[in-house]
């Protein structure tokens, strides 16, 4: 073969004619090379890639718009669909099955009918399909069994409303896309990678679409959140509609069974408690979190048992679970999908609005191909009756011939047409003569009228249906969401997270020393002065004589240099710590005092205490983590003319300012020493503590609403749904469940009054109490698991309203002041029996009478509960 050089191009990417006359014969062939074209290898390549990705995209990865499915998983439903008659089949069946329209092999269908499977929605799943909690993988196909579920063959299949293509090899046909009526795309959520293209739609609660597809109708506002069934606590701040850029977190469950305990009863979505489990134990290892022992009593719920070591805090190694395991993952959704044959990037709100309305298309076309068949059966209903009633049949005894039949049909109908509703064809013509001689002996006008004006009746609601079809589809969504929805109630809650800084929570799993001689610090120097206990990830403060002071990460040993006067673990944004420093400006310079935090600074920068000139130094210098005062005995050095040369200094006289500050002056004269005279109390007053709804957390920064201010022993008490109250601390790294009812600051002196069901009973009961402080749950509604609070308030002079209802409900509404119808009992008095009636409605009323001030004491005797008990019975029997 001879080509011409000149021709030829390096960077051609095209086929490039090649000039030669020359035949080639081999055995009995001659080969042409006169038209002969070239594809040159970078040609050759950039094709091949561009075609092999283009059909990883539309053919494998990426899910259709219309029908929310890959191909395998629209093929595995279409075999699925042909093979069912009701029974189970044996997944390999299947699988078999499915291949004739699948060229990819046994095994990627497989795993992906296993994942159908395991959502829960299309496939009813008979034998052991994997846990979608632990990862165990399913059995063999052999040994498991599926079928489609009702829902499926109600949403996702018809025939007539589908468009076909042929298969792979051409033997069979295969639906383009089904025609699901139904957002299933946002219900399943998906997951694939392309060529250069990845796509991730996060699954969606059933219920939540149904009702914003219902709104899209309404052209109303909606919005639509992701929900796993794997549950889990979910914040959405950054979700941004599921398009790229954004993210979500996704949290596990964790709860509290006692001090030593905590157990998760949900997972992040995409983990299994396996790898969730050594995620933890990775942790532990490091020393991030320090737990004695964890067990996996995983079955049909998660259940992961986490057990403390003594004196370990329960909420903040919740905390570090969150920051340093997978007990917190951040998910980034991508949603693409092919459209028009094409992949595109589109929010899943916008998605939802395409399968609304593609469900509205649908729905219109099943309605519009049922007419058509309707019409068809009114007009061979018809013209059935007039050929059987009008006995044109008769007339065809004499025809000889084909054609003198079907023209004497046709002249016999001539009077009717104008009644009928299109045209009269031959082929309806010939049916009429397949009609068999003992139909026409049987035939019964009646009963043929009877049937012409049901087949009217039902094409009357279609053409009302099409006239209304956004009536008919809201309708339809609300049939779906009634009949399924059920089965779909939401598993994540939505929560907005704190940000948890990982050195808060961190377990302290080192030890810092100091070598003041050498001028080292940290971890390793095991043999030097002991500091403090700190974590690996810590930051360590340090001063120096000089005044200077710097930030540095905690290391194994590193150099800090000499005349270290402090050292210790640094904490930032810390406000509450608070440095009494008095330096001397210069070599020769007054003496300043002053008082400062230091909340951030950049790392490994020097900063001063002083003013920075030359021989400056420190005379005294205290950490105080809680803003301690301190007096000071300060000794000038003996000069001739100074009254006082020993005086005091009360430190927490000075305003607390910036770090830069320059401090006020002590003395004009030159200062001999300084010593701590008497260290005092705090001079920041009360921690203003705030909770936070959205977290559930308590915060000092002051967001959520107020709790008040708290001092040293000060509790938070919180009364929650159950029926059980329980008090806390101010730590910030506390954790609250999310059935609070009342979270306050606790005054022992308060009043409750509660109204609540006692299931044991059966009856209401009221009651009022004091609290005494508990850091244990304790219920005062009785122990019956049913027994429920209606009722709850601290308003000194409450009163009720009392609705019957029943048998009962013709009775006049009774009132009821509280603090006249039963004393102050203990939180664990049973109350008083509020009424022998059936109840239908309590509402809190105005109160009339505001307290005085008093400091008697509220408590009566326990005993006469019995006897006011007897007593509110026979007040009711007298209509009170």
């Amino acid at each position: 073969m001879s080509f011409d050089e000149d021709n030829y191009n390096e960077d051609a990417e095209d086929l490039l004619p090649v000039n030669a006359s020359e035949n080639i014969s081999e055995g009995n062939k001659v080969w042409d090379l006169e038209d002969t074209r070239i594809t040159h290898l970078p040609g050759m390549y950039r094709q091949w890639f561009l075609d092999y990705a283009s059909y990883v995209i539309l053919e494998r990865a990426v899910p259709h718009i219309n029908d929310g499915l890959k191909p395998v998983h629209r093929r595995i439903l279409h075999s699925m669909r042909r093979m069912d008659d009701g029974r189970y089949n044996k997944v390999a069946n299947i699988i078999g099955f499915t291949m004739q329209y699948h060229p990819h092999g046994d095994a990627s269908i497989g795993d992906a009918l296993v994942q159908l499977g395991q959502k829960n929605l299309l496939i009813d799943c008979q034998g052991n399909w994997g846990n979608v909690y632990t990862g165990d993988r399913a059995a063999a196909p052999r040994y498991i069994e599926a079928r489609l579920t009702k829902f499926a063959q109600e949403v996702v299949f018809n025939p007539k409303t589908t468009t076909w293509k042929l298969s792979y090899d051409g033997r069979n046909q295969e639906p383009v896309t089904l025609p699901v009526k139904f957002p299933l795309l946002l219900t399943q959520g998906v997951e694939g990678i392309a060529v250069g293209l990845a796509s991730k739609l996060l699954p969606h609660n059933f219920n939540e679409l149904i009702d914003a597809s219902i709104a899209i109708l309404k052209e109303e506002e909606f919005d639509i959140l992701p929900d796993f069934p794997t549950g889990g606590l979910l914040d959405v701040t950054r979700y941004y509609d599921g398009v790229r850029g954004g993210a979500v977190k996704v949290r596990a469950k964790i709860s509290k069974v006692d001090s030593k305990t905590l157990v998760i009863t949900e997972i992040p979505f995409g983990k299994t408690t396996t790898t969730l489990i050594e995620s933890i134990i990775k942790a532990n290892e490091k020393g991030k979190i320090k737990i004695k022992k964890i067990d996996d009593n995983t079955a049909e719920f998660v259940e992961i048992m986490i057990y403390l070591f003594p004196g370990v805090s329960p909420d903040k190694t919740i905390d570090a679970l969150y920051a340093f395991t997978d007990c917190e993952v951040s998910i980034s959704p991508n949603a693409c999908v092919i459209k028009d044959n094409k992949p595109i990037f589109i929010g899943v709100s916008e998605i939802l609005r395409e399968n609304t309305n593609y469900t509205v298309h649908l729905l219109t076309r099943e309605l519009e191909i049922r007419m058509g068949e309707l019409e068809e059966m009114w007009h061979m209903s018809s013209l059935e009756r007039l050929f059987i009633e009008h006995k044109i049949y008769q007339r065809i005894e004499d025809c000889e011939t084909w054609e003198a039949v079907i023209d004497t049909i046709d002249v016999g109908l001539t009077p009717f047409k104008p009644i009928l509703r299109r045209e009269v064809t031959r082929e309806d013509i010939t049916k009429l003569t397949e009609i068999k001689i003992k139909r026409i002996s049987r035939f019964d006008a009646k009963k043929a009228d009877e049937h012409i004006l049901g087949i009217e009746d039902e094409m009357k609601k279609i053409a009302h249906n099409l006239a209304n079809i956004i009536t008919f589809a809201i309708d339809y969504f609300k049939r779906i969401k009634k009949t399924y929805g059920k089965d779909y109630p939401r598993m994540t809650e939505i929560r907005c997270f704190e940000n948890i800084e990982a050195s808060k929570v961190v377990v302290k799993n080192e030890k810092l020393y100091i070598d003041r001689e050498q001028g080292f610090a940290g971890t390793g120097l095991k043999k030097d002065e002991y500091i403090c206990d700190c974590s690996d990830i810590d930051d360590i403060i340090i001063f120096y004589k000089d005044g200077k002071y710097l930030i540095k990460k905690v290391a194994e040993k590193a150099f800090v240099g000499k005349d270290v006067i402090y050292i210790n673990v640094f904490k930032k944004n810390d406000k509450r710590t608070i440095y009494n420093v008095i330096y001397r400006d210069g070599k020769v310079g007054n003496a300043y005092m002053k008082r400062f935090a230091v909340t951030g600074v950049t790392r490994d920068k020097d900063y001063d205490v002083t003013q920075g000139n030359a021989g400056s130094t420190v005379m005294y210098f205290s950490a105080n983590p809680n803003g301690e005062s301190e007096v000071l005995k300060i000794l000038l050095k003996p000069k001739a003319r100074i009254r006082n040369q020993v005086f005091d200094i009360d430190m927490g006289d000075l305003a607390i300012k910036g770090r830069s500050a320059m401090g006020n002056i002590l003395s004009k004269y030159e200062v001999y020493k300084v010593v701590l005279k008497k260290k005092g109390e705090s001079t920041l007053g009360g921690r203003k503590i705030y909770f936070e709804e959205e977290t559930l957390r308590i915060n000092a920064d002051n967001r959520g609403r107020y709790l008040g201010e708290f001092q040293g022993g000060d509790q938070i008490l919180v009364i929650n749904k159950k029926g059980e109250y329980y008090h806390t601390g101010f730590d910030l790294s506390n954790h609250y469940e999310d059935n609070i009812l009342v979270i306050e600051k606790f005054d022992n002196n308060t009043v409750w009054s509660a109204i609540y069901y006692d299931a044991e009973q059966g009856f209401h009961y009221i009651k009022r109490f004091q609290i005494e402080p508990s850091t244990k749950p304790q219920g005062f509604i009785g122990d019956h698991p049913k027994s429920t609070l209606v009722k709850i308030t601290k308003i000194d002079y409450p009163r009720y309203e009392v609705k019957f209802g029943g048998d009962d409900k013709l009775k006049e509404t009774l009132t009821i002041d509280v603090s006249d119808f039963i004393g102050v009992k203990s939180a664990k008095a049973k109350g008083k029996r509020l009424t022998t009636y059936q109840i239908a409605k309590i509402s809190e009323l105005e109160p009339t009478q505001f307290p005085e001030p008093t400091n008697q004491p509220l408590i009566e005797n326990e005993e006469e509960e019995e006897n006011e008990e007897d007593e509110s019975d026979n007040q009711m029997k007298l209509g009170f």
